[in-house]
């Protein structure tokens, strides 16, 4: 099978250490994902649910010690996606691993690919110009 979202270093390094090992490892067990039978799925999308847990709180701490002025909207869907993420993986652990499998196909690689390039990109680049490390990939 493809891979679900391919080319990472060239579409979704943003320049921020934290921010690109997490979305490396995000493309991975997406990747992991589309490729796993039954039994493996249901493990990796329980380590997905965490993942993505851990690059929220990643995430949000960084928006929140540089200021990030849009914050709001970015924990907004911090909010969404955790909470769509929890719904599934009740159903998965059920067994019913359908509903899982079609969510991680059909929205996980597109939502990513739009979150990245729009909330992500606009953080990376606040961290770039706010913080006293700025990023090895900053475009100033």
């Amino acid at each position: 099978m493809p891979f679900l979202i391919e080319s990472f270093e060239q579409s979704f390094r943003l320049g921020v250490p934290e921010m690109d090992e997490t979305h490396r490892v995000f493309v991975e067990l997406v990747n992991r994902l589309g490729a796993a039978g039954k039994s493996p799925f249901m493990h990796l999308f329980e380590e997905r649910v965490q993942h993505m847990e851990d690059h929220v709180a990643t995430e949000n701490a960084l928006m929140q010690e540089s200021g990030f002025p849009a914050i709001r909207e970015h924990r907004d869907e911090h909010q969404r996606v955790p909470g769509d993420l929890n719904r599934i993986l009740i159903r998965v652990s059920e067994g019913s691993t359908a509903i899982g499998r079609a969510y991680v196909v059909e929205q996980l690689p597109t939502g990513f690919r739009l979150h990245a390039v729009t909330m992500d990109s606009d953080l990376s680049g606040h961290q770039c110009c706010n913080v006293g490390n700025a990023p090895t990939l900053c475009k100033v």
